[in-house]
């Protein structure tokens, strides 16, 4: 048996989203949000499907005048980032795939009961064309990052954290992991985070692949800056194994309620043909775009304002998941 986890930028079928309307994280900026996600949609939907899970189908009324490209299920959830506790794909001799992990809300930091219900609520109403599987384990989405060669990024202070699957040592951890998607190798940062990520340091805000043999990864170049020591630690980590780096400055310092957010050009969005940033009203947002068109030359490079985004401490790509096709 050949298991193999795709990368982002292989063909996909569609990319789901959550759209916020009486989820408990968004009260604070619902109608920002709303605005924000409607652009979101929008950008997907111009190369792709859009899957959009509402608990009201009715609501989406107000915000789009048609539905074309995008497929919608009812089905209510605690919050909107659907990156964490979406089914994650994967081949298993060359037919695709879903795992159904365990969602915990980061390590039972919030009610998650709606949010890992909702893969199999779907396939209760046929989204998933061919088998979902559940595992007792808890992994989330935006944890991991793969190659499509058998190489997974992740952090020790996530995968390891005793608020996920605590019986577990770390090598069984890994083990686990490698079984799961049939890797070569499994590339463990011990260092690098946020400020105001609650998610222990997922590596979707840190360090990407961009292709099999790249890593687009978060520098910061301010000496001052809180971040600059445990990033330069994962740089000097990063250069170690054996790919290619591309740095991405950190944006300056945002708050929002007088609480720094997490924002990081690194959650970028792989779609067919296209790459969607995040962008937060930056001095660095043209840099980091200019370097991202520059790399990834085959696919148009759009740009989103995810300022409202990090509010909750995530941003497009923790806001979204990616299904794939045979």
């Amino acid at each position: 048996m050949k298991v193999r986890v795709p990368a982002e930028w292989e063909r996909q079928k569609s990319i789901t989203v959550v759209f916020p309307t009486n989820q408990r994280d968004w009260q604070h900026s619902l109608i920002e949000i709303q605005k924000s996600y409607v652009t979101l949609i929008n950008s997907i939907r111009e190369f792709q499907t859009c899957v959009v899970i509402i608990h009201d189908k009715k609501i989406l009324e107000q915000f789009f005048t048609t539905l074309e490209n995008i497929e919608v299920y009812e089905i209510q959830t605690d919050d909107t980032w659907v990156r964490d506790f979406g089914a994650i794909d994967y081949f298993q001799d060359n037919r695709l795939k879903s795992y159904d992990f365990i969602f915990n809300a980061w390590g039972d930091k919030f009610g998650s009961s709606l949010d890992n219900s909702v893969n199999q609520k779907l396939q209760e109403q046929s989204f998933f064309r061919d088998e979902l599987k559940s595992v007792n384990f808890v992994l989330e989405g935006g944890s991991i990052d793969s190659n499509g060669e058998g190489t997974l990024l992740t952090t020790a202070k996530c995968i390891y954290n005793k608020n996920r699957n605590p019986g577990l040592s770390h090598d069984e951890i890994n083990e686990k992991i490698k079984t799961f998607f049939g890797l070569k190798q499994l590339i463990v940062l011990e260092h690098g985070g946020l400020e105001g990520d609650d998610t222990d340091s997922h590596v979707d805000t840190l360090a990407r692949f961009i292709d099999a043999n790249s890593i687009a990864y978060v520098k910061c170049y301010d000496k001052d800056d809180e971040h600059f020591n445990e990033l330069d630690k994962m740089e000097k980590e990063l250069q170690k194994t054996g790919f290619r780096l591309v740095p991405l400055p950190l944006p300056r310092t945002k708050l929002f309620e007088e609480e720094r957010l997490p924002a990081t050009y690194i959650n970028f969005i792989f779609i067919n043909n296209a790459l969607i940033v995040p962008t937060y009203n930056d001095e660095n947002d043209n840099i980091a775009l200019e370097i991202l068109k520059k790399e990834i030359k085959s696919r148009t490079v759009k740009s989103i304002d995810a300022s409202i985004f990090i509010r909750e401490y995530g941003s497009l790509h923790c806001a979204s998941i990616n299904q794939f096709t045979d």
